[in-house]
């Protein structure tokens, strides 16, 4: 078994969601979701079927963000793997609709910043064991980080 790092291209501008499913009607489901929930949202998202056709499937409202997913999901190759590119919105205006989703399995990760995909080969395929979402902490948040992340909450509106 061979164990490696998949780095994941971001487009500029926009947000990842990967997680895992389990049936062929994944793309059209999350289609729905993103639209439902944010009606404005662009989005690509990359499905890797992992049996019959295994083939890569794909939606989306945005040619490069669906390009995007596509080459994500070429790059992971990981059976029931799914990818999508968001932009527009945040992974939590999605992510509660995502979870109640009867299709998806586990999230693994929503997030802008850079991400590496382990993935796990076997000679029957391959596997996600986890991800690598942005970098190793370099410190404890003190009175000045603090009141900038509540700044930054309040400037996006997630928070009064």
């Amino acid at each position: 078994m061979d164990l490696k790092p998949v780095r994941i291209t971001i487009p500029d501008g926009a947000n990842v969601i990967a997680g895992q499913t389990h049936f062929i009607k994944t793309v059209e489901d999350l289609y729905e979701i993103f639209k439902t929930s944010v009606p404005t949202i662009k989005f690509g998202i990359g499905f890797c079927e992992a049996s019959g056709d295994c083939l890569i499937r794909f939606e989306g409202n945005d040619d490069q963000l669906v390009a995007a997913a596509v080459e994500a999901a070429k790059a992971v190759a990981a059976g029931h793997f799914f990818i999508a590119f968001i932009r527009d919105a945040f992974p939590i205006n999605v992510l509660p609709a995502l979870k109640m989703s009867g299709v998806v399995c586990n999230i693994f990760c929503a997030t802008a910043n850079p991400v590496e995909v382990m993935v796990v080969e076997t000679e029957q395929g391959r596997g996600v064991v986890g991800v690598v979402d942005g970098f190793r902490p370099k410190g404890v948040e003190d009175g000045a980080a603090k009141k900038d992340r509540k700044d930054f909450l309040r400037k996006i509106g997630y928070k009064l």
